[in-house]
């Protein structure tokens, strides 16, 4: 008997973030849906918390008071030691509270060359929020390292991603392809520990 497919509201507008996020549960017996899926549509309240898992706590917890399913938010972003661990969780308003990606990569960059030899390593950070239809909560955080660099290239990926470069891989995270990325990514290794959580 093949078991019902389980609705997974993911907490976000973001369409990349809850691409990355659908492909991990594309082999899993889940539905996976971002907000602008869910109707009515629903809302997202300021994101306040001082850290990413403050921040993904309060969005799941938003939305799961709506919905009283399966909910899962992520708050990620980039820390850079040169700019003391900015922009953190203003990652994704570092240029203004409706910024593009581009703007807020101008920013960053701009802020860096005003830095004297900056040594330009910087971590994304991801922290994830399993809320199950009971309201027990389930918390993963991981990171990965890197360096930014100057010159973006790549066209894969959203927010950092092509400034975003990884040494190891000789390649910014934009130049992956969303397997090899989903493999070392922070949000990727977070979801990879959930994922085991659930099973288990």
């Amino acid at each position: 008997m093949v078991s019902p497919l389980k609705t997974l509201i993911v907490a976000s507008f973001n369409q990349g973030k809850i691409k990355e996020i659908a492909s991990f549960f594309s082999t899993q017996e889940w539905i996976v849906q971002g907000l602008k899926e869910v109707k009515p549509l629903l809302s997202l309240p300021e994101e306040t918390g001082s850290t990413f898992k403050d921040n993904a706590l309060i969005k799941a917890r938003a939305v799961w008071n709506q919905t009283k399913g399966y909910v899962l938010a992520d708050d990620s972003g980039l820390e850079c030691e040169d700019l003391s661990g900015e922009p953190g969780v203003c990652s994704a308003r570092y240029a203004g509270p409706q910024a593009t990606d581009d703007q807020n990569n101008r920013k960053l960059i701009r802020e860096l060359i005003k830095r004297h030899d900056p040594s330009r390593r910087a971590r994304y950070v991801c922290a994830l929020v399993l809320i199950d239809s009971t309201g027990k909560e389930t918390v993963v955080e991981e990171t990965c390292d890197g360096m930014i660099t100057f010159v973006p290239s790549g066209t894969g990926g959203f927010g950092y991603d092509p400034y975003f470069y990884l040494p190891e891989k000789k390649c910014t995270m934009a130049e992956l392809p969303l397997e090899k990325k989903n493999k070392i990514s922070h949000r990727g290794k977070a979801l990879a520990e959930l994922i085991k959580i659930i099973r288990s």
